[in-house]
Formats: structure tokens, sequence, C-alpha cells
């Protein structure tokens, strides 16, 4: 055992083997189902909500763990944060945001709400759909400051695009600050969404 958990790729090799067994169990063993929408549905679904664990979990690391702890840390110990800590969770972070975006649209649409979804159910009398329209909103708006105002700014507050040092200091700020919004707006944007499938 102790091998596959030594290995982060062999790890996460025996985790899908095993989500692939229990869903084979589940298949065989509740009589089956059809590969139609509802399928899809839940196929995608189930990579949203992998995807936004990613996404918020890193999130939160950068707000509850990585910012608080930077001043703490000794200025000849930060280039590894700097250089090989950080962007490696920045690159898994405006991936799993953009996953997370796509594939929540993917259901909307499989489930025939994206349209009274993003119009805030104001034809359609809200609800459900205002909830889920306002999370997918705050979504959209969390995505776009990951990948056009959080990345430029990163790439430059870590030094992988050159520029002068006040530029850098100041990019470093915007990062945090809008890292901060997303923070912010987070818990309001999981209650809508969990609201719209368990309130209404």
């Amino acid at each position: 055992m102790s091998e596959i958990l030594k290995s982060l790729s062999r790890t996460m090799h025996y985790s899908l083997a095993l989500s692939l067994l229990l869903f084979v169990g589940l298949f065989f063993g509740g009589g089956g189902w059809e590969f139609d929408s509802n399928f899809w549905s839940w196929f995608f679904r189930y990579i949203h909500v992998v995807s936004g664990i990613m996404w918020i979990g890193l999130l939160w690391y950068f707000n509850f763990v990585q910012i608080p702890s930077m001043p703490n840390i000794p200025d000849e110990q930060k280039p590894a944060i700097g250089k090989v800590i950080a962007p490696a969770a920045l690159f898994w972070f405006r991936w799993a945001a953009l996953v997370t975006i796509i594939s929540g649209l993917i259901v909307a649409t499989l489930n025939g709400y994206v349209h009274d979804a993003m119009t805030l159910g104001i034809l359609s009398g809200g609800g459900k759909n205002t909830a889920i329209g306002i999370g997918m909103w705050l979504g959209l708006i969390m995505a776009y400051n990951v990948w056009f105002v959080i990345w430029p700014n990163q790439k430059r507050a870590l030094g992988l695009v050159d520029c002068d040092s006040e530029l850098k200091a100041k990019s470093a700020k915007t990062a945090m600050l809008f890292s901060r919004t997303n923070t912010l707006l987070s818990l309001p944007m999981l209650l809508t969404m969990v609201a719209a499938q368990n309130l209404y």
C-alpha cells in the first residue's frame, strides 16, 4: 500500500480505478441505467464537482495558508514558494476553474436550464433558476478574475514575466486583492448552487 501512496500519479490512478469499480458495481447492482442525457448530466456534474473542489480548495489554500504565512517565511526560503510551489498551484488553480465553468455550463445545457439560469430566472418565475443563475454568474466572475486578472498579475509578481520592481509589487497586490475578492464570493456562490439543488 505504501508503494501506491508514495507516488501521486499512482495514487490518482488507483483512485480512478476504484471509482470505475464502484461505477460498474452500482451499474450492475442497481439494474443498470441508460446512457442518455441523465447519465451525461451525472457524468459532467461529477467532473464539475471534482474540478470545483480543486479550484476552491486551492483558492482557500492561497488565502488561508500561503498569503498569511509569507511574512513569517525567512527571505532566503521565499524563492521556493515563488519559483516552485506557487506556479504549480496556479497551474492547477486556473485549469480547474476553466473545467469547472465548462462542465457546469454543459450540465445546465443538458438539463435545459442554461438560458433560464443565465437570465436569473426573470422570465421563468425565479426560484431555482434564480438561485443557480446567481451561482453561475458568480462562478463566471470568479473564473474571469482567475484567468484575466490574477494569473497575468501573478506572472509578473512571481517573476515569470520580466518587469520592474514597482510593477512587480503592484501586480502582487492586485493579484492578492482579486484572490480575496474570489474568496469573498466563494461562499455566496456555493450557497446559491447548493440551495438550487436542495431548497426547490
